[in-house]
């Protein structure tokens, strides 16, 4: 097996199930969130070492979050994303999702993360190698 370089694009796909169908007959906001949440949690636990797991989990600072145009009920869509830049302890990570079926854009995010000590709840410095994992490099 050929190992995942970080900074390339992961993707996974996900069918829409009814219960992220909202009144209007598309999917709920807060659905395109949680595939954010999921694919983050999918990389992180692709890429980071087994020990790393148990030491560190990681918080949301922010969403910023465009949608372009509604995930309906039967679609499938491809949830994408990769890493961005990293501050002490704020990193950055992008993720877009787009309809199978015509590749159409439904949404773009940009997530900050902060790297919390599960013991203390308290944020938490990584290694140099996890941060050259997950950062392509320091923001200004």
């Amino acid at each position: 097996m050929i190992p995942l370089n970080p900074v390339d694009r992961y993707h996974l796909v996900i069918p829409v199930r009814d219960e992220d169908i909202d009144r209007l007959g598309h999917v709920n906001n807060i659905v395109y969130l949680r595939w954010v949440q999921e694919i983050a949690t999918a990389h992180w636990r692709l890429l980071a070492p087994r020990e790393v797991l148990e030491e560190v989990v990681w918080v949301v600072l922010r969403h910023e979050i465009d949608y372009k145009a509604a995930a309906l009920p039967g679609d499938e869509v491809r949830v994408e994303t990769w890493i961005g830049e990293a501050s002490r302890l704020s990193f950055e990570r992008h993720t877009q999702v787009y309809r199978v079926a015509d590749d159409r854009l439904l949404a773009q995010a940009r997530t900050l993360w902060c790297p919390v000590n599960p013991q203390t709840g308290r944020p938490t410095r990584v290694s140099p190698e996890l941060r050259a994992l997950f950062s392509t490099g320091e923001a200004s």
